[in-house]
C-alpha cells in the first residue's frame, strides 16, 4: 500500500499550489480521502475530505473559498488546489485513505509534502 503526496513547494503568498496523492496497493474507489495538515507546534488538522465516489466534498472553514478537493478514481489519485495561499498556510501536508464500515475501520497515510507560504 501507497500513498505518494507530489507538488509541494515554496510558494509566495497569494500563489497557488497543487497538490497530488497518488495511491496503490488497495482499491482506491472504496475509500474516503481527506488531505490534512501540520505546522509546526500544532496538532493534525482536517483540511478536506471527499466521499469515495466524489460526490460530496468538505472543507474546513478557514481554507473556503481558496481550496477545492478533487479526485480521479480512474488514475487513483486525490488532488488539493490550493488558492490565494497565506503564510498560516504553512504545513505538512498528508494524504489520508479512510475506510468505514459496520465493523471495520481502516485508515492508510502518505509521508506528507511541505507547503511553504513565505515572501
Amino acid at each position: 500500500v501507497q500513498l505518494v503526496e507530489s507538488g509541494g513547494g515554496l510558494v509566495q503568498p497569494g500563489g497557488s499550489l497543487r497538490l497530488s496523492c497518488a495511491a496503490s496497493g488497495f482499491t482506491f474507489s472504496s475509500y474516503d480521502m481527506n488531505w490534512y495538515r501540520q505546522a509546526p507546534g500544532k496538532e493534525r488538522e482536517l483540511v478536506a475530505g471527499i466521499t469515495r465516489d466524489g460526490s460530496s466534498a468538505n472543507l474546513v472553514n478557514s481554507v473556503k473559498g481558496r481550496f477545492t478537493i478533487s479526485r480521479d478514481n480512474a488514475k487513483n489519485t486525490v488532488y488539493l488546489q490550493m488558492n490565494s495561499l497565506k503564510p498560516e498556510d504553512t504545513a505538512v501536508y498528508y494524504c489520508n485513505a479512510h475506510l468505514f464500515l459496520p465493523g471495520l475501520i481502516n485508515d492508510y497515510w502518505g509521508q506528507g509534502t511541505q507547503v511553504t507560504v513565505s515572501s
